[in-house]
């Protein structure tokens, strides 16, 4: 046991002064904030009216990931000391209290260790649920000595993979199941040994003849109820962490796209196996994925394949449900991002079916800190309603996997296990906290917990009822029954709702009632809770029927998922209503559509009949039922409806043909279909591809012919012969010409390999190009690559972008592009992050540690060849006088943010988040690094004249350049002779011959800290 007090942060004054960097032995380098307990609070930027306060740090704990409070006000705390490689069983989970309850912890005990890379903990029962694959483990004191003596496996079977993607995060749901954080196992190339399991079938050790699930549940969330060994597989996946608002509704998280909605689940999905959803998720941020962040980090800590200035880490998702903060942070969702060192706020909002997250400032984080050691992975909501902040405080958050070789030889990826902290963020002037071991909600009545149910905190409800599950008194508390109608407190009603139903005790009459409840929340669970009993009362549909006019769109949803598990007439006619009232919503489809299969083919017939080519929203259900038909593969069904949509021309109705071959063709495009048995379609396709009046419908055909495949029927000969007369006639309509390149790809197109070779020309639209790139593409060899090097200086930015997706198709053709890289034909610039980081990840080693190389060399380069510059980097900069300097050289060409510079190269604002010694680099050697989209191009048109200028941007028809100045020239295709690019940089070089080692200090600075 641990135990420490003293003044000031309330730890021995000086215990921990120790400064670490990137080793234990390197000198404080200027900038570097002091990585001591004592001066934390000092680093951070906290949204306005609130306060930040250290209660838990080194050593009492380090690496923390997750944390637990108890209904006696036990504090636990997992410890994942094992990250990111050592798998020798070093994860601990602690006990935590504050002996003389100052509102610091002091005391530390370990209640439990030898846990391989624990990720996340609830309280269960008498003791605690850990998620520690591929183990879910029950962790039980049983003599009261603070420790752990009982140990338990109830879940096995998931994927031991890299850490940050291993099952985690247990959570008691409102509907009483445990929902578990989960995704697929990553692959791993180098470190196979230590991260390939791949998991096995999930199931109960305890009862292993009962319910299992496929293998790593097929890479998807898991919920399960152990006292009762139930187990279910979600439709959802999310990476570290998720949340639920106060109606259960959940929302779950990727490490770049922080906040998603699970919008339904997988029983009503799977009801219909010929129903493909492409995702159960919609993501709801309105500031975009892979959203902008605003750090304030000195000297951030970025590895290889870090995604700058970007949610790239996102997790820890927690919705505030603690009624402390002001109303509006009542829907507030908190969302942790540690490579930035920041927490992200949005708030939510009701749309339709969904939500809204919007971020609180367009350029500010709710937290933020100066230093780059600050790694918050999760959140919790206290019995005190505060915010606490899990920081796993850490030199390097990345997974090695994802780094550059000498960083993992350094010895710094453990750099701070043997730190970590614990911070409560409250309203300015809340007390300090006063629940440790001070709380007896363990000891209240049966009838004092019911009154918890109503509480405005979430953490006094969700252990409120978690109790009485584990109590489940035989007799039913009258005052549980009563709160379950209680008119003043929605929230309470709904727990106790579900209270009833988890003790098994759901009484009908309550539910029924509270379908016409006026909170629409309380309604929508209602529906629920009366789906569970429609075996044993199916007079209850006649219950669930009246809602379907319901006035709250969560309502009409939940009810039309639950009414597909009825098929009878007062049923179906309820279905049909809500769906047709409801079409602009793509999520209430969904819902119909789930319902079994056969019920839906009834739908097609009838859409047919009163189809409404005004409104899309018949075309999108018309594609969702004829890809349900496609997957089905019934060939005689299939047949009438093409044939349907493609002699119908005749009628001059033209509106439902393209949606119903464009289903069909989704519907049988994932199956394993017999080819020859569809051959007899071809003769109808094709004569649609080259005749219907339709180019909707001439499309549409094509998309079919590309599944069922094109063979050497007369019939397929004449489409070949037809679409080679269109595609380089430019008197025809450049739609019809793309469609004829598309069906040129249907059969080998080596023959005509010059002729696709002609269309990638700048006198050609883009689509053109685009198209026959992709044709091209089709003819076996790296020939299609080696063409994209030769043609590159001619390419504009979106061929460009065409010709690369081309030359990553195979190893064969990545080795083009990397001895294109290598000749310096092609700059890593023009990769972009997601391929660059997948060439810097391949499977292969040999292309992997080719591809860093290549990709990194001009950091090196740059640091060699700045190295009488390094002056700069470690003088004070003046951003007031840096403004000056950027006025004097840079404003000619680059914005600063919207009201300095001119537009051509990169805006500077930009540049904030990369480090001094990048931003350094770029300015004295620009050429090292063109930035993607700011190439210099030479264009020279058929009157003799030039232009030389950036590509602004781009139409099918014209190309508007940009010259130094800020003018901006556009120019007609049909105008441009010749058309490439220019192997330097538009930004001069000699620049610091002006700039002397203060000044450029001080440009430096004005670039970080401009506003």
């Amino acid at each position: 046991m641990i135990q420490v007090k003293s003044l000031g942060y309330n730890l021995i004054a000086g215990l921990i002064a120790t400064f670490i960097t990137l080793s234990a032995c390197q000198k404080k380098q200027k900038g570097d904030v002091e990585r001591s307990l004592e001066n934390a609070l000092s680093t951070f930027e906290l949204e306005e009216g609130f306060q930040i306060e250290l209660i838990a740090g080194e050593p009492l704990i380090a690496d923390p990931v997750d944390m637990e409070i108890d209904e006696f006000g036990r504090m636990y705390v997992v410890e994942m000391h094992g990250y990111p490689l050592d798998l020798s069983g070093s994860g601990k989970i602690r006990l935590l209290s504050d002996s003389d309850g100052d509102g610091i912890m002091d005391k530390s005990i370990v209640f439990a260790e030898g846990l391989m890379l624990p990720t996340g903990i609830m309280r269960w029962k008498n003791g605690i649920l850990v998620t520690d694959p591929p183990n879910v483990l029950y962790l039980e004191d049983t003599d009261g000595d603070g420790k752990a003596d009982n140990k338990e496996i109830i879940l096995t079977g998931f994927a031991l993979s890299n850490p940050q993607h291993n099952v985690n995060s247990p959570r008691l749901g409102l509907d009483n199941w445990i929902y578990l954080g989960h995704e697929p196992a990553v692959s791993t190339s180098q470190y196979e040994e230590e991260f390939g399991d791949r998991g096995t079938e999930i199931f109960y050790p305890g009862k292993p003849d009962g319910t299992s699930l496929s293998q790593n549940a097929g890479g998807r969330s898991v919920r399960f109820r152990p006292d009762k060994f139930q187990l279910e597989v979600l439709a959802s996946r999310t990476q570290f962490g998720h949340t639920f608002d106060p109606w259960g509704r959940r929302f779950v998280v990727n490490n770049n796209n922080h906040i998603i909605h699970d919008v339904i689940a997988a029983r009503y999905l799977n009801r219909n196996p010929f129903l493909v959803v492409p995702a159960s998720t919609e993501s709801i941020s309105d500031h975009g994925n892979a959203a902008e962040v605003f750090p304030i980090t000195i000297n951030p800590q970025h590895q290889l394949l870090t995604d700058v200035g970007v949610m790239t880490s996102a997790c820890g998702i927690t919705a505030y449900l603690g009624s402390a903060f002001p109303h509006e942070y009542d829907h507030a969702v908190f969302v942790a991002e540690p490579v930035s060192n920041i927490l992200h706020i949005d708030f939510i909002s009701e749309n339709k079916t969904g939500f809204v997250a919007s971020r609180q400032h367009q350029d500010k984080e709710f937290l933020a800190s100066t230093d780059s050691w600050f790694r918050p992975v999760n959140m919790y909501i206290g019995p005190d309603g505060a915010l606490y902040v899990v920081d796993y405080y850490r030199q390097i958050i990345e997974h090695p996997e994802w780094m550059a070789e000498d960083v993992v030889k350094s010895g710094a990826l453990y750099n701070g296990t043997d730190q970590g902290r614990i911070y409560r963020i409250s309203t300015k002037g809340t007390k300090p906290l006063d629940w440790s071991n001070n709380i007896q909600l363990g000891d209240f009545t049966d009838e004092e917990l019911v009154q918890k149910l109503e509480d405005p905190n979430i953490w006094w409800r969700r252990n409120a009822q978690r109790l009485l599950l584990d109590r489940n008194p035989s007799k039913v508390p009258e005052v549980l029954l009563k709160m379950a109608e209680n008119t003043d407190s929605p929230i309470g009603r709904v727990h106790a709702l579900w209270t009833l139903e988890g003790m098994g005790k759901t009484n009908l009459d309550l539910v029924v009632k509270a379908l016409s409840d006026p909170e629409p929340g309380v309604r929508e669970n209602a529906v629920k809770i009366a789906e569970l009993h429609l075996d044993e009362s199916p007079q209850i549909v006649n219950e669930l029927v009246k809602l379907k006019s319901d006035g709250h769109p969560k309502v009409r949803f939940q009810l039309l998922c639950t009414l597909g598990y009825f098929d009878s007439p007062l049923a179906n006619q309820a279905k049909n209503e809500l769906l047709f009232a409801n079409l602009d919503d793509p999520w209430m489809q969904v819902a119909a559509l789930s319902a079994p299969f056969e019920e839906n083919q009834k739908l097609i017939k009838e859409l047919l009949a009163n189809y409404d080519s005004q409104n899309p929203n018949y075309g999108t259900l018309l594609q969702r039922l004829s890809t349900m038909v496609g997957a089905g593969q019934d060939l005689e069904y299939i047949k009438s409806l093409v044939t349907k949509a493609t002699i119908s021309a005749q009628t001059g109705q033209n509106s439902w043909q393209a949606p119903l071959l464009r289903g069909l063709a989704l519907g049988l495009r994932s199956k394993n279909i017999n080819r020859y048995s569809f051959t007899i379609l071809e003769g109808p396709l094709s004569n649609a591809c080259m005749n219907h009046p339709s180019f909707e419908v001439k499309e549409a055909s094509f998309q079919l012919l590309q599944v069922i495949g094109l063979s050497e029927t007369p019939g397929a000969k004449e489409l070949i012969q037809h679409a080679k007369s269109i595609a380089p006639d430019k008197n025809y309509p450049k739609e019809e010409r793309v469609l004829a390149i598309h069906i040129l790809s249907l059969q080998d197109p080596a023959p005509i390999g010059d002729l696709l070779k002609d269309l990638i020309n700048p006198s050609e639209p883009n689509e053109i190009q685009v198209a026959a790139i992709r044709t091209h593409n089709k003819i076996s060899g790296i020939g299609t690559a080696e063409f994209i090097v030769a043609k590159w200086p001619n390419l504009t930015p979106e061929i460009r972008d065409e010709g690369l997706k081309a030359m990553m198709t195979n190893d064969d053709r990545i080795t083009v592009l990397l001895d294109a890289m290598d000749q310096g034909k092609i700059q890593p610039s023009s990769l972009g992050w997601e391929r660059s980081v997948r060439l810097m990840n391949h499977s292969d080693e040999n292309l992997r540690n080719r591809s860093r190389s290549l990709i990194n060399k001009n950091e090196k380069i740059g640091k060699e060849a700045l190295q009488q510059y390094q002056e700069a980097l470690a003088l004070n900069g003046s951003p007031l006088n840096g403004k000056s300097v950027y006025q004097s050289n840079c404003a000619i060409c680059h914005q600063m943010g919207q009201d300095l510079g001119m537009a051509f190269g990169p805006d500077l604002a930009t540049l904030r988040n990369r480090r001094p010694e990048n931003i350094l680099s770029d300015i004295i050697l620009p050429g090292l690094s063109i930035a993607d989209g700011y190439d210099l191009w030479l264009a020279e048109l058929n009157n003799g004249e030039k232009i030389q200028g950036i590509v602004a941007s781009e139409t099918p028809n014209a190309v508007l350049f940009r010259p130094a100045g800020g003018r901006e020239i556009s120019v007609s295709r049909q105008d441009i002779k010749s058309l490439q690019v220019l192997d330097y940089s538009a930004m001069p070089t000699g620049l610091e011959n002006n700039i002397n080692q203060q000044e450029m200090a001080d440009l430096i600075a004005f670039i970080k800290n401009w506003k």
